[in-house]
């Protein structure tokens, strides 16, 4: 069966030499292959009146019209599929601390109880009084913040997006979508003030201890750009002894869930070699097979213009009733459609969400560093 592109066939039965070929008939020639253009047959026409006055041909008319490239630019394109989204920067605050779907949309704080065991022991007398044991408590609270992004699709566009071929209100709603997600992940790291509310993130939760500087380096430099193997070993080593001692080994390395964060800038240099061809992740992989590194962008000159890493477990099994996570991302809603409007000329949608930030449950479970 022949398709639309095939022009003509000729068996090789039947393949000869032209003869007595009429060229009048010269655009027949493009049904077999040869490709010859008026302009071009013009050319040889004058050409030849030029040289050959026995020529003889009607006269050729002078055109009339403004001179122009024969074929327009829109005739001589190939439209490649699809399309190319610009890309954003990598959302990890749920990488790094998860995140609990917990409450409404339209509550106004998210809170945690603690409470301590208290009580005092004495030696024992038959005739003194009994040491009473007991109980506090204390609240944490994080105020829930609410954001909108809405779109609005009209008859126009919607038909003109279309002979584009894009969705103009699946994009639209998409980009709705990104733009909650972002500003969720924002909250997520540096939390967010309006005032007089509690919302907090994963770099400024209030809870946390000081940030401790990295030891330099030979080159006098602590970043670990400058450093060796073992100079970048030393300085996860000391962390984990820290976060070790300072939990009175409550969280024990070896059998703990860990997690590493690791600004973006620096986590490559994990891959930093020693003598004997072992990168630094590979021995972290070896000796701490419970740690897993995550990077992040926001961990970037995060403290007094310096990277950073965190490195705090990821859950603590005691006899708390809370589930012993470490950090919380409280998200009561991710995404609330808010309602649907119709138009005269088109149709109006609005989406919300609401985050409660970051609740750093147990800050004794986390060091940081900065300097790397």
């Amino acid at each position: 069966m022949r398709s639309k592109e095939d022009r003509s066939y000729i068996s090789g039965r039947h393949i000869k030499a032209l003869d007595n070929f009429d060229v009048s008939q010269f655009r027949g020639l493009a049904k077999i292959g040869i490709h010859i253009h008026d302009n071009h047959i013009r050319k040889m026409i004058k050409l030849k009146n030029a040289n050959d006055t026995d020529f003889g041909m009607d006269a050729l008319q002078p055109t009339v019209t403004q001179g122009s490239v024969g074929t327009p630019v829109q005739f001589l394109q190939t439209w490649l599929p699809g399309f190319v989204l610009v890309v954003t920067a990598a959302r990890k605050a749920d990488d790094l601390m998860g995140i609990m779907n917990t409450g409404s949309w339209e509550d106004e704080q998210v809170v945690q109880g603690i409470l301590e065991r208290v009580g005092q022991t004495s030696v024992y007398d038959d005739y003194s009084n009994i040491p009473l044991a007991s109980w506090n408590t204390n609240f944490i609270y994080r105020t829930v913040v609410r954001f909108e992004e809405g779109l609005r699709v009209g008859n126009l566009e919607l038909q003109r997006a279309a002979r584009l071929r894009v969705d103009d209100s699946g994009m639209k709603r998409e980009a709705a979508a990104l733009s909650l997600e972002i500003t969720r992940n924002t909250v997520g790291f540096v939390g967010f003030n309006s005032g007089d509310n509690n919302t907090y993130g994963f770099l400024n939760e209030p809870g946390l201890g000081a940030y401790l500087e990295v030891a330099e380096g030979v080159s006098t430099f602590t970043a670990w750009s400058t450093k060796t193997f073992l100079e970048i070993q030393k300085d996860i080593l000391t962390a984990i002894q820290t976060l070790r001692f300072q939990t009175q080994d409550t969280v024990d390395p070896e059998t703990v869930p860990i997690t590493l964060a690791v600004a973006t800038g620096s986590v490559d240099y994990l891959g930093t070699t020693s003598n004997f061809g072992i990168s630094v992740r590979s021995w972290l992989t070896d000796a701490y097979p419970k740690i897993r590194v995550v990077s992040a962008p926001q961990l970037n000159a995060a403290y007094m213009s310096d990277n950073v890493f965190y490195l705090y477990a990821d859950e603590i099994r005691d006899q708390s009733t809370d589930g012993g996570r470490v950090w919380l991302q409280n998200v009561p809603t991710k995404f609330y459609v808010l309602g649907v409007q119709q138009l005269a000329k088109g149709y109006e949608e609005d989406f919300s969400n609401a985050t409660a930030g970051a609740m750093c449950k147990r800050p004794y479970a986390v060091v940081r560093f900065y300097g790397i």
